[in-house]
């Protein structure tokens, strides 16, 4: 061959910024914490590497995996010992390792030291390969100590491979056959005898080429052979080699990384040759084919990595973006990039990546990454107008005034009313979005929040913003907080049945990740779905005979707390407790240990999720709960609502707000009261069930119903079954059992200095209000005296009402009694409003009025 090996090289000299971002980057390659198996541009990796590891899990075997975990033949084996019931461990306790006997290697002849080996049972090159193949040698060993090395072919010409040469061709072992497998472009051929025609001429004869551009053309485009735990990063510009590296690198340095196998780098390295790229750290994204995701997914990633090294806070202000992991923080599920391009305004852009920033910086920044999202929405929609409505303040915001703020919540109002598309947000389909109450309401607050930082952080002096324009923001107001309704009788029966919940697992969950686990926990428990989620392996437990479920309340900084669970739910999540463990028994080959097992989720993510801690996503269990609510075409169902259901039948079976408030793990009782719909007859029953002994007890208002709920047999005790051992009295109820039983009261009505009155929490404001008349006759007594005797004669009423307000505030119902207005006027006003007579009394009564003559008297007499 007359030509020597051509390289792809970049033919543009490379920049100032291309010089300072590779001497960055080698830097960077170049610290001792960096992996030494990606320093290199040939990447010789191990097959035990712990992220590009290509070996086969069955100890000693040779063989290599493609994206498995085990060789062809093992998975094959591994695939018929399961469905035997042998586990991942017992396989791979008596699989027998595989050798490899065929393939391209980088090893060297072991009598050739710059030849490649052809065969790996014999370790030797083609030549002495086949001689010893046609020899009928007793002694591999002994007739290798005969032989003397033959001379190197050279190098092979493809322009991205480094492995010597097989044959006077000039390719090797992988790019031979290649070559062959595509027809001889070129016409490329051995000359006949070219063996013998050495020895006479003492050199390498060179091959017969029929076309040498053809040739060398498919030799400059040849792809690089798959060569057993070896990456090529030769003939790659050498920025891009190393943007590589570093971007392999850091990827792997994530808590929970996403799977990058040596196959798909290699497949993503094809693509960068291909499309002939110099970098990847530019502004365009490369225009990789949408089929190859897993190529798309590692250019982007690759991209993340190059972004935070190449630039800093400050350049990414200038870029117009900001990244949250220069400031150490990373939403979960989230990337760290957000695009702040769209708001026109260069002053307006910074003041937004300034507010950023500064939540950011802040001891208590955003949970998530929601309030970013809406503040850039509504910094969007506030360019975008004034772009149109006062052009003159793209480059000046001195020229804004109040009435331009007027204006703009204006038109935003105007946009919702009319059901307007919003000013330059685009949804993914590209049409903008139409603005809604919740819109315009989140927009004018974000704006609100974002301008009145910058006034008192200074930033809106510094820029010249106008303290009128920023006060003529008014807040989006208050959230109605509608709560959602709990579920109806026939939308429950249906997300209830089995027959459903089976067709739920079939069709949404045919991985069998848990779904149905999940919508049943929910729905025995009531807990939040992410609680639900998060689940950890180890939730569930027995104590004393009790099945019990151990979770997480974050959002109100409740951890490992435990309510009692049905026996049913108890034996679902058992069994998947067992598919958590098998199948991370599966990936590993192995149980977990002692210390990993707290820390696995009991519903593991499939992706990103190495170590089986990440837990599958909200949004996935939404979408697929979704989907399976529009095949039972049951409307607008959604998880959440098996939360009010719950903790509304909680509420009718005699649970108190702060029972529920306390199960559910609420904020406030005004939460629970949001979760469960109380109507006010059914809050008057609740507050009906709170008793404390009246004025004239020897202990005025103690409380006479315990805070935990009653039994049957402990509520008949304490005389608490309203209906049968009470009778409404004036204020309260009265507990004498023959006033109860129809008789007439001994002691004239006289209720308030009865120790048998009781009151009960639906009382309070008739008894605040009997407390503020006889403060005001106190207030207007002629002198002290008289005062301070009104004080004392009302001193046992006033302690009735403190211990009733005492009881009402311990059980969170205070402020829904005092909301409460004055009962039925028939149950205290005229004592024949609230008496009551059996429907026996009154059959015999009529039977009398027959025989009689005097009906009239005996009718007076039974009043």
């Amino acid at each position: 061959m007359s030509y020597t090996k051509l390289r792809l090289v970049n033919h543009e000299a490379p920049t100032r910024e291309e010089r300072d971002r590779l001497e960055l980057l080698q830097a960077l390659i170049d610290a001792p914490n960096f992996d030494p198996v990606l320093r290199p541009d040939v990447l010789i990796v191990p097959a035990d590497h712990p992220h590009f590891g290509w070996g086969c899990q069955v100890p000693d075997c040779e063989r290599t995996t493609a994206e498995s975990a085990m060789c062809t033949r093992h998975q094959a084996e591994w695939r018929q010992a399961k469905s035997e019931g042998a586990s991942k461990s017992q396989y791979l306790a008596q699989a027998k390792p595989l050798t490899v006997a065929l393939g391209t290697t980088r090893q060297r002849c072991r009598i050739c030291p710059d030849r490649g080996v052809h065969h790996l049972g014999t370790q030797l090159c083609y030549t002495h390969h086949n001689r010893w193949h046609k020899l009928d040698c007793p002694s591999l060993e002994e007739w290798v100590k005969e032989q003397l090395p033959l001379p190197s072919f050279g190098p092979c010409l493809a322009s991205i491979c480094s492995e010597p040469a097989r044959c006077p061709l000039g390719l090797c072992e992988g790019h031979h056959q290649r070559y062959e497998q595509h027809g001889r472009p070129g016409g490329a051929r051995l000359k006949r005898n070219w063996a013998t025609l050495q020895n006479q001429i003492g050199k390498i004869p060179a091959a017969d080429v029929e076309d040498k551009d053809v040739f060398r053309a498919w030799c400059q485009e040849a792809t690089s052979v798959l060569v057993t735990g070896r990456l090529s990063l030769e003939g790659l510009p050498k920025l891009l080699i190393a943007e590589l590296k570093w971007g392999l690198f850091d990827h792997y340095q994530q808590a929970q990384p996403s799977l990058w196998s040596i196959g798909a780098v290699r497949r993503t390295v094809r693509t960068c040759r291909k499309l002939n790229l110099t970098s990847l750290g530019g502004p365009e994204h490369p225009r990789v084919p949408q089929e190859a995701a897993a190529t798309r997914m590692i250019i982007r990633g690759i991209r993340e990595s190059l972004r935070r090294v190449y630039l800093s806070k400050e350049d990414t202000k200038d870029a117009g973006f900001i990244e949250t992991e220069h400031f150490g923080r990373r939403f979960e599920s989230s990337a760290g990039y957000f695009d702040l391009t769209a708001v026109s305004q260069r002053w307006l852009r910074d003041l937004l990546w300034e507010y950023m920033a500064g939540q950011l910086r802040s001891v208590k920044g955003p949970r998530s990454r929601s309030p970013f999202d809406q503040v850039r929405r509504s910094m969007v929609q506030l360019g975008a107008f004034l772009a149109a409505r006062v052009p003159q303040a793209d480059d000046d915001p001195a020229v804004l005034t109040a009435e331009h703020a007027e204006d703009f919540v204006a038109d935003l109002r105007n946009r919702e009313r009319e059901g307007l598309p919003a000013l330059g947000l685009r949804l993914p389909n590209g049409k903008p979005p139409i603005v809604t109450g919740t819109a315009r309401r989140l927009a004018l607050t974000s704006c609100r929040k974002a301008a009145y930082w910058a006034l008192e952080t200074g930033h809106a002096e510094a820029i010249g913003l106008s303290r009128d324009f920023i006060t003529a923001l008014p807040t989006g107001g208050k959230d109605p907080k509608r709560s959602r309704n709990p579920f109806s009788d026939d939308v429950a029966r249906a997300l209830a049945d089995e027959k459903n919940l089976q067709m739920f697992a079939d069709t949404q969950d045919a991985p069998d990740y848990g779904l149905r686990d999940i919508w049943e926990t929910l729905v025995f428990t009531g807990r939040r779905a992410s609680e639900v989620i998060k689940l950890r392996l180890d939730c569930t437990a027995r104590y004393l005979s009790f099945p019990m479920l151990w979770h997480d309340q974050t959002k109100v900084g409740n951890y490992n707390e435990g309510i009692r669970i049905p026996e049913y739910l108890f034996d679902r999540l058992e069994q998947r407790r067992q598919k958590t463990l098998a199948r991370f028994e599966d990936f590993h080959g192995r149980p977990p240990t002692r210390a990993e097992r707290p820390l696995l989720a009991l519903f593991p993510s499939p992706t990103c999720n190495k170590n089986r801690q990440k837990a599958i996503s909200y949004g996935h269990f939404h979408m697929t709960f979704r989907a399976w609510v529009v095949e039972l075409d049951l409307g607008t169902a959604v998880p959440h609502q098996a939360r009010h259901t719950l903790a509304t039948k909680l509420l009718k079976h005699g649970a108190s707000l702060a029972h529920i408030r306390r199960y559910l793990g609420q904020v406030s009782e005004r939460m629970a009261e949001h979760y469960a719909k109380v109507a006010s007859s059914e809050l008057e029953d609740v507050l009906h069930a709170v008793w404390v002994s009246g004025p004239g007890s020897a202990a005025p208002g103690e409380l006479l119903s315990g805070e935990r709920p009653l039994s049957q047999h402990e509520a008949m005790a304490l005389a608490l079954d309203l209906s049968r051992r009470s009778t409404p009295a004036e204020g309260g109820f009265c507990t004498f059992q023959p006033v109860v039983d129809g008789g007439a009261c001994p002691w004239n009505l006289d209720c308030e200095n009865c120790d048998k009155f009781v009151l009960s929490g639906a009382d309070l404001v008739y008894w605040r209000r009997k407390q503020q008349q006889w403060q005001s006759q106190a207030e207007r007594a002629p002198d002290d005296k008289t005062a301070d005797y009104l004080h004392k004669l009302f001193e046992p009423t006033a302690r009735a009402i403190d211990g009733l307000e005492r009881a009402l505030a311990g059980m969170g119902l205070l402020e829904q009694a005092l909301s409460l207005d004055l009962r039925r006027p028939q149950d205290y006003f005229e004592r024949v409003w609230s008496m009551s007579f059996r429907a026996a009394d009154l059959a015999n009564l009529a039977a009398g009025e027959e025989t009689d003559d005097g009906p009239d008297e005996g009718m007076a007499d039974a009043s």
